[in-house]
């Protein structure tokens, strides 16, 4: 089991004490791929942080690679984390820093400090970060800087950090949120099938309900930070969505698009 979590409470940020995760118990084999749903404020990103070991928790247990890294020293779950890898919903990309040495820092975790400053200044496996930025459609902007890149785009360089880095397990949070629904559609079958090729573990936070049934075996549903549904994609109804996220729970409405796309045909998203 890669991951374990055993009535876990957990706040949304170190040192806070209101819980935002209630006594949720999880287990995730190596090599799943399952999507994370619940309406905002469900705790889908609270649970990432937790699994990033970014929070600790305040109850109940966690376990990644079979050790709890909270009874570790400091080094020691530090290389812990670089196991795992997150991708946030705004990826922290340096403005003026060129978007090969951007997807090239996923790599960062795994090398020394050598490496990591030799990276900065030149970056030797460029082609690495050309083969993943050509896998989300982004080849041609290898040596572009990030402020000229679009948010859409920006959002793709810094889930190409996830398919160089050397991670077990990826923690990608709402990946779609800037991009229109064909380019999602191209991004999610990149995450999946890159995932399953190199068998890592995917755990990925959704707002679009239909791209999670669609797209991913597992779905587990996050309400009031306790999981309300763990199971396969394909059995998770309309009347369990409409129970979710209540009389609004299945919308038809355009999906924020992408800078560099004028328009968009509407999605069915969740919120």
């Amino acid at each position: 089991m890669i991951v374990s979590l055993r009535d876990l409470r957990a706040a949304a940020a170190p040192g806070a004490n209101a819980e935002v995760l209630r006594g949720l118990s999880l287990d995730i084999r190596r090599g799943e791929q399952l999507a994370l749903i619940g309406s905002s404020g469900a705790g889908k990103t609270s649970l990432l942080q937790a699994l990033a070991c970014a929070v600790p928790p305040l109850a109940g247990t966690l376990t990644l690679f079979g050790t709890d890294p909270w009874a570790l020293s400091t080094a020691a779950r530090q290389r812990l984390r670089g196991r795992l890898f997150l991708a946030p919903q705004a990826p922290p990309l340096p403005p003026r820093q060129r978007v090969v040495t951007a997807v090239l820092a996923g790599r960062l975790p795994a090398q020394s400090l050598w490496a990591s400053l030799r990276t900065l200044w030149h970056p030797r496996e460029a082609g690495l970060a050309q083969a993943a930025l050509a896998a989300l459609d982004l080849g041609d902007k290898l040596w572009e800087r990030v402020d000229r890149l679009s948010g859409g785009e920006r959002q793709r360089v810094g889930l190409a950090r996830a398919l160089v880095a050397d991670a077990e397990l990826w923690l990608i949070d709402e990946p779609l949120s800037a991009l229109d629904p064909a380019r999602a559609e191209q991004v999610i079958d990149s995450l999946t099938t890159a995932a399953r090729s190199a068998d890592r573990t995917l755990v990925c936070t959704l707002h679009q309900v239909e791209v999670a049934r669609r797209s991913f075996p597992r779905i587990v549903a996050l309400r009031d930070g306790m999981v309300v549904y763990d199971g396969a994609a394909s059995a998770f109804t309309d009347a369990q969505v409409a129970a979710l996220y209540g009389a609004r729970g299945l919308v038809d409405e355009p999906v924020e698009r992408d800078d560099d796309v004028r328009a968009a045909r509407p999605q069915i998203v969740c919120r």
